[in-house]
């Protein structure tokens, strides 16, 4: 893969890796609902332009329903989840718990298409389940356990959500399935938005945040998503999921102060090597 590949796949991790500490910020102000539905909304207005092209919008009706289903597990749902997460825990915890993602993706593709692992993957699976067990032990003060299924319930819709992609859904156009999940999401959580709206206006960095996650986290970086899936393929795309924890922690220590123990280090290292190993057998660059 070209040099300016892995320049994109990196920045791409680095911005991931910031929503959860953005996430962190704006929650407590605004309320998980309205934050994930006014991220989702701004996210929305930059895919627009593009789903209303007659090349993309010719796309809509014969994939609605693999739409619907990716708008309430891949987005509102998981998205939903890390917010109310991030409540009780630090926001390094919630990017290296998003890490697991890939792992689960592979457990799921075994049992639900079929596929057969090898041993490097089964060993990577073991690492991974290892490195959550040093996160979740309750003497962890860095996130509640309610957190922590939050986060690992969060993580297993997006593995789901990729292997129904696999399974229903693999030839369509990545931009309207992303793109009309995004807006269709948001119109979903509108009505629980109303009944949780925040009290007050909110701050300016709160209001920072949300432009971040909406225009940059989610509208802009699945726009470059799509991009690098065009270029590369899925497959090498998704070594992104190497950087997302990495950025998370980094990012966490420098702008919110989160410190960085030995126990998040040994539980990050655990997960990213559980990672590397379920995806060996695709280690061909």
């Amino acid at each position: 893969m070209e040099n300016k590949y892995w320049i994109l796949i990196t920045i791409l991790g680095a911005v991931w890796g910031s929503a959860f500490m953005f996430i962190k910020i704006a929650t407590p102000e605004l309320g998980p609902i309205a934050l994930v539905n006014i991220r989702l909304a701004v996210a929305g207005l930059i895919f627009i332009p593009f789903l209303l092209q007659k090349k993309y919008l010719k796309h809509l009706r014969s994939n609605i329903k693999n739409i619907l289903v990716l708008s309430i597990v891949n987005t509102a749902l998981p998205f939903s989840l890390f917010a109310y997460a991030s409540l009780e825990s630090s926001s390094n915890m919630l990017s290296i718990l998003n890490g697991t993602t890939a792992i689960m993706a592979v457990v799921i593709s075994t049992i639900w298409l079929k596929v057969k692992l090898n041993l490097s993957q089964i060993t990577g699976v073991f690492i991974g389940l290892f490195g959550i067990v040093v996160l979740a032990n309750p003497d962890n003060v860095y996130i509640s356990t309610k957190a922590t299924i939050f986060c690992l319930s969060a993580a297993f819709c997006y593995a789901l959500s990729a292997n129904y992609i696999q399974k229903f859904a693999y030839k369509t156009n990545t931009i309207v399935l992303i793109g009309w999940s995004l807006v269709l999401a948001s119109f979903f959580l509108l009505p629980l938005t109303l009944f949780n709206l925040p009290e007050k206006f909110p701050s300016n960095n709160v209001i920072f945040s949300i432009l971040w996650l909406g225009v940059i986290s989610t509208g802009i970086a699945f726009l470059g998503y799509v991009r690098l899936i065009e270029k590369v393929g899925a497959v090498k795309t998704a070594t992104v999921a190497y950087f997302i924890p990495i950025f998370g922690v980094i990012w966490g220590y420098v702008f919110l102060g989160e410190p960085i123990t030995l126990q998040i280090l040994i539980g990050m290292m655990l997960i990213l090597t559980g990672i590397i190993f379920t995806n060996k057998r695709y280690d061909q660059y």
